[in-house]
């Protein structure tokens, strides 16, 4: 089997819920999909996505993403979509880094894979554990009662765990206001449910100190992407009692052999375009299950193409270890494929169709910006 032919696609993204707000002062009102389509010359076709959140959240961004597609395509014509490592060595060859661009390539390949042997995706990761997934919501930073009033719109449409964003500056309300926010939002906490307080590098450890300084006692909440730098989280774990997640950090295989080996946090974010696919996600999760991490699996974010590469992983992540994955669906209102995996009593489960289990629809897509053939 061989890659004949490889189709990009750039599609708008419009977020559902106007404007997303971030630490820092980041605000995103739409993101720009990259979507592969592969084609092999048995007449087999698989699809990946990959949707960096803006330019200013990782060193990603939707223009970066094309380019890197152009720069590896060429280079995977004529190739064995099955062989998932190999495929992933020639896109290392052809251009270094760039997770984000690679990303979509590799969950086309094993789309193809499942689809060549009729089994899910999830399968070839492992086998799927049976379990809902809870799914994790995402809750944009904002005013603390507003913030706490979508936080309670989300568990009667399923969700369990609730990302709640912080890292207020000092000009909009600093550690105090971020204190509100992780008080309201979890002010009507139910059995079951688990909140990250996010801040996605947005704060320092001072900043950090003082926000858990303000906070009531007997809150129960997991920290995650608290500081920007390796030295900011590694001070601040010295002297903080909440547990701490690593996502924006946690990018490579180093990178999660520093986490562990330098015991930096009690779990990972494992988001797929930050890692690189399913290849390398499926590296992450196994040296996270080794060692005790729990694990988010989610993406940057994305439309049901995106999702469908999250839920297969999820699916695959014991029990005990997985807190939740991302569905992103919800925060995009393009659909542009059908994905069998509602949200229900509590959790999603993955389909049992061949490969991704998606029907894409190409009338959403549009014409292709670049094809590659050979």
């Amino acid at each position: 089997m061989e890659i004949r032919k490889i189709e990009l696609y750039q599609v708008d993204l419009p977020y559902s819920g106007g404007t997303y707000l971030l630490s820092g002062g980041r605000e995103y009102t739409g993101f720009e999909a990259a979507i592969v389509r592969l084609e092999t010359a048995c007449g087999l076709e698989g699809w990946g996505e990959s949707t960096p959140f803006g330019s200013t959240y990782i060193a990603a961004h939707a223009r970066g993403a094309r380019a890197g597609i152009a720069e590896i395509a060429p280079h995977l014509l004529g190739r064995d979509p099955l062989q998932v490592d190999r495929i992933n060595d020639a896109m290392d060859e052809a251009l270094a880094g760039h997770h984000h661009a690679k990303t979509a390539l590799d969950i086309a390949c094993w789309d193809i894979f499942g689809k060549s042997v009729e089994m899910p995706v999830c399968e070839l990761l492992g086998g799927a554990t049976g379990f809902r997934m809870p799914v994790i919501s995402s809750i944009y930073a904002g005013d603390p009662e507003d913030m706490r009033a979508r936080v309670a719109d989300h568990p009667a449409r399923g969700y369990l765990g609730h990302s709640v964003k912080i890292g207020a500056l000092d000009s909009e309300g600093g550690p105090a206001l971020d204190a509100e926010r992780i008080a309201a939002c979890l002010a009507d906490r139910k059995p079951g449910e688990f909140f990250l307080a996010d801040a996605n590098g947005g704060m320092i450890p001072e900043t950090v100190l003082r926000m858990l300084r303000m906070l009531p006692d007997g809150l129960d909440f997991v920290l995650e992407a608290p500081c920007a730098t390796w030295r900011e989280v590694a001070s601040l774990r010295r002297r903080c009692t909440v547990p701490i997640i690593m996502d924006e950090l946690a990018q490579d295989d180093s990178d999660i052999a520093q986490i562990v080996g330098h015991d930096l946090a009690d779990g990972i974010g494992l988001k797929i375009s930050k890692a690189g696919g399913l290849t390398r996600g499926r590296r992450h999760r196994d040296m996270a299950r080794a060692s005790g991490l729990t694990i988010s699996v989610q993406d940057t974010v994305g439309s049901a193409i995106a999702f469908a590469g999250i839920a297969h992983l999820g699916a695959t992540v014991p029990e005990r270890l997985l807190r939740c994955i991302l569905d992103c669906r919800d925060m995009v209102t393009l659909d542009t494929a059908a994905f069998d995996a509602p949200v229900r009593d509590g959790g999603v489960l993955v389909p049992e169709a061949p490969g991704l289990g998606i029907t894409v629809n190409r009338a959403v897509l549009g014409d292709p910006v670049s094809v590659w053939e050979g």
